[in-house]
C-alpha cells in the first residue's frame, strides 16, 4: 500500500481515485496531478513503481495544501471569522446554513435533530 501525505491509499483502486482519499484533493485536481507525473490514470496503486510513487510525493508536496495544513487553514479561517463577529462568523457560532440556504426547511444536516413543539403530543389523563 502506497503511503502519500500521510495517508495510505488503497491498493486496488485506480489511482485518480485513490488520490482522492486525502484531503484536499478532488477528481480534477488528482488529474492535475497525474498529468504532471506523466502517470496514466486508469493503472493501479499496486502496479505503481516506486519512483512513480515518489514522484506523486513530491508533487503533491511542492505544489498542494492538504490534509493537516489544509484542516488548519480552514479553521483558522472560521476562527477569525467567528472572532470578527461578521454574519458568516455568527452563523457558524449558532450551527446554522452559512451561505444564505434557507433554513425554513431542509436544513437538518446543520441544525441537528428537529425540536417537537408544545402541544403536539396528546395529553395524560388526569386523575380527579
Amino acid at each position: 500500500m502506497a503511503r502519500i501525505a500521510g495517508v495510505t491509499i488503497p491498493a486496488e483502486k485506480q489511482v485518480w481515485i485513490a488520490l482522492t482519499y486525502i484531503y484536499g484533493i478532488g477528481e480534477t485536481t488528482s488529474r492535475t496531478i497525474l498529468a504532471a507525473a506523466n502517470i496514466e490514470p486508469t493503472t493501479r496503486v499496486k502496479d505503481l513503481t516506486e519512483a512513480e510513487e515518489q514522484k506523486l510525493r513530491e508533487i503533491i508536496d511542492n505544489d498542494y495544501t492538504v490534509e493537516g495544513d489544509l484542516q488548519r487553514l480552514v479553521a483558522n479561517n472560521i476562527k477569525r471569522l467567528k472572532d470578527i463577529n461578521n454574519y458568516k462568523g455568527m452563523r457558524h457560532k449558532t450551527g446554522l446554513p452559512v451561505n444564505g440556504q434557507r433554513t425554513r426547511t431542509n436544513a437538518r444536516t446543520r441544525k441537528g435533530r428537529a425540536i417537537a413543539v408544545g402541544g403536539t403530543q396528546p395529553k395524560a389523563a388526569s386523575k380527579t
